[in-house]
C-alpha cells in the first residue's frame, strides 16, 4: 500500500482531495481511502499501484499543495539526515560572511553554480573561502547573530522526531562555527561540517581538508545505516546538487525548494511549504508535533 500526502501551504479542500483521488483512479493507482490529517490543510490518500504515475499525475493539484508519496509502511522514520543552509535555515552562510567582506556578490554567484552542479564543489568551496582571507574572526559570529534564520518547521521536525525516537543529523558542506550554535538550537542530535582555519583573530582563507562534501554526506548516511538503523527508516533533505547522493540513498529523499538537478534527482520535493511538511509526510498531525 502506497500514500499521497497532501499538504497546502493555504488550504486544502474536500474538492482538492476529490481531484487527486480521481487522478489516481484515472492513472490506474486504485485509490482505496482518504483521511484528514489536520482538517483544511493536510490529508493522506491512500492507494494500491504506481507510485510514479501518482507523483506524476497529482504534481501540481491544487492551489500551493505539496504532495510526498511513499510507500505507507515505514513512513514514520527513524533518521533525519538533512543539509543546513537553504534548507534548515534561511542563508547561505558563506555568502552572508562574504557581505561582511563586502565581496558577496561575488561569493554569491560561486555558490549558486556549485549548488546548481556546474561547479566542482570542493574547487569552489576553496575558491570562496579563499577570497576571505584576513577577514576578522569575531565577523563569523557577528554573521551568524545578525543573519541566520532558522527555517520554518525546523525545530518541531527535528524535535518531534527525535522525542518519537528518531536520530537527527545536520550535515553540511558549511562550516561548525555556524552549524554548532544551529544545531544546538533547533535540537540535532549531532552535526557535520567544515573547520575554517583560523590564526591571529583573522581567516587564513582555507578550511581543512578532507572537506564535507556530497561524498562525505552520503557516508554519513551510509554510517548510520551500518549502524543500524534500517535504510528504508531514513530521511534525507537538501536543496544543492551536493545533497543529491544522500537524497538518493535515503529510505525518503526529499528535495527541499532545491535546484533543478536536485529536484530531478529526488523521489519526493517540498515547494510550497516549509519543512513541517515532512512531519505530515510521516503521518504525524500537527496535536502531535513538539514545539518546544
Amino acid at each position: 500500500m502506497f500514500v499521497a500526502t497532501l499538504v497546502a501551504s493555504g488550504a486544502l479542500s474536500q474538492e482538492d482531495i476529490a481531484d487527486a483521488v480521481g487522478r489516481l483512479a484515472t492513472a490506474g493507482c486504485a485509490p482505496v481511502d482518504s483521511k484528514w490529517l489536520d482538517e483544511g490543510k493536510a490529508a493522506d490518500i491512500f492507494f494500491g499501484f504506481d507510485p510514479v504515475a501518482a507523483r506524476a499525475v497529482l504534481t501540481g493539484i491544487g492551489e500551493r499543495v505539496d504532495v510526498i508519496v511513499q510507500l505507507a509502511e515505514g513512513r514514520e522514520k527513524k533518521l533525519l539526515i538533512a543539509d543546513m543552509d537553504s534548507t534548515m535555515i534561511t542563508v547561505e552562510c558563506i555568502d552572508e560572511l562574504a557581505d561582511y567582506a563586502g565581496i558577496k556578490p561575488q561569493i554569491a554567484e560561486i555558490t549558486e553554480r556549485a549548488m546548481r552542479g556546474e561547479l566542482d564543489f570542493a574547487g569552489a568551496l576553496h575558491e570562496r573561502v579563499a577570497l576571505l582571507k584576513g577577514l576578522a574572526d569575531a565577523a563569523i559570529d557577528q554573521c551568524r547573530e545578525e543573519r541566520v534564520v532558522i527555517m520554518g518547521g525546523a525545530r518541531e521536525l527535528v524535535r518531534t522526531m527525535k522525542a518519537r525516537g528518531a536520530t537527527t543529523l545536520l550535515v553540511s558542506g558549511g562550516f561548525t562555527r555556524f552549524t554548532g550554535p544551529v544545531a544546538e538550537e533547533i535540537g540535532f542530535d549531532a552535526a557535520v561540517a567544515n573547520v575554517l582555519e583560523i590564526a591571529d583573530g583573522a581567516l587564513l582563507g582555507t578550511v581543512t581538508v578532507p572537506i564535507v562534501d556530497a561524498a562525505r554526506k552520503r557516508a554519513e548516511l551510509e554510517a548510520a545505516i551500518e549502524g543500524g538503523i534500517d535504510r528504508a527508516l531514513t530521511l534525507a533533505v537538501g536543496d544543492g546538487a551536493n545533497d543529491i547522493p544522500m537524497i538518493q540513498g535515503a529510505g525518503l529523499g526529499v528535495a527541499y525548494h532545491a535546484k533543478p538537478k536536485t529536484r530531478e534527482a529526488a523521489a519526493a520535493e517540498i515547494v510550497h511549504g516549509d519543512l513541517s511538511v515532512l512531519l505530515y509526510a510521516q503521518g504525524i498531525a500537527s496535536a502531535e508535533w513538539v514545539v518546544r
